[in-house]
């Protein structure tokens, strides 16, 4: 990469950034295609959010990733939101041409799943009612899922997402209930997602939501840690001789999502895994 007077800046902005995968991640994509775009990551503190999205536009940065803790409070300094970013309720990408934002986590995770099956008319069964769980079920709402059951150890929570997308009007009734009624739900899933950190780095040996002799051939599992590449629950799923999915490849395509808003090109996404791959050692 050869950074020169006309180099287009993107980047990250978060609290902290320095372990961020997105820059090696976007910098390979910008060599391979010959772009003149440079990605950085920038540790912004809560307190300079408003002072630094009014910086990067006086500096005529282009886009932003944005990572915790700042994806909400960030609305507030945008112009416009994409119509799902709006719905979720949070935003992950910023387009500095309109000042817009969008969120491309839940994306991230659909193209994930559909690199193994359609979500369309899919039984799909959610794990977590946190940020992550939000994004990505308003966008198995958007994809045309048949049916979406949210469970979470704090049932309101579960009750008060599940309320939100069956009111966005993208899917009919959507059901929740307590995490430890999983089992009550595993025969007619064709989509199990987990968004809970269990089994995330360090606490690799934490139990999984479900075991490999509730998980059936058909049943596609994704796992939004990624941190190990193969988390306990991934290894049930193996075990089972389900289909599993990699939550490496959210990220991936979280990427891809937030590199076509900015440059407005299709992502070279496997030279972006291959650098996202590289950077957490898995080659």
């Amino acid at each position: 990469m050869k950074i020169k007077g006309s180099t287009n800046i993107v980047g990250l902005i978060g609290h902290p950034v320095e372990h961020s995968f997105s820059p090696p991640m976007h910098n390979a994509a910008f060599d391979a295609l010959n772009m003149d775009y440079a990605y950085v990551a920038f540790d912004v503190n809560p307190n300079d959010l408003k002072s630094a999205i009014e910086g990067a536009e006086s500096l005529n940065i282009k886009g932003f990733n944005v990572t915790i803790p700042h994806k909400v409070d960030v609305m507030q300094y945008l112009d416009e939101l994409d119509e799902v970013a709006r719905l979720i309720g949070a935003v992950n990408t910023i387009d500095f041409k309109n000042l817009k934002g969008y969120n491309t986590d839940g994306i991230g995770a659909v193209k994930a799943i559909e690199e193994v099956t359609s979500i369309k008319n899919k039984n799909v069964v959610v794990a977590g009612a946190g940020g992550a769980s939000r994004a990505i079920s308003f966008y198995i709402a958007k994809y045309g899922a048949e049916s979406l059951t949210i469970l979470n150890r704090n049932e309101a929570k579960a009750e008060s997402l599940a309320s939100d997308v069956s009111d966005s009007g993208l899917i009919g009734e959507v059901a929740s209930d307590s995490i430890n009624a999983i089992g009550n739900y595993m025969d007619g899933a064709d989509v199990l997602i987990d968004t809970t950190p269990l089994g995330m780095h360090p606490n690799i040996n934490d139990e999984p939501i479900v075991k490999a002799d509730m998980m059936d051939e058909d049943l596609v599992v994704f796992d939004a840690v990624y941190n190990p590449n193969e988390t306990v629950l991934i290894k049930e799923a193996i075990k089972a001789n389900a289909k599993p999915v990699y939550g490496i490849k959210m990220l991936l395509y979280q990427g891809a999502e937030s590199f076509k808003i900015w440059t407005g090109k299709t992502a070279p996404v496997d030279v972006m895994e291959k650098a996202l791959r590289n950077t957490l050692n898995l080659e």
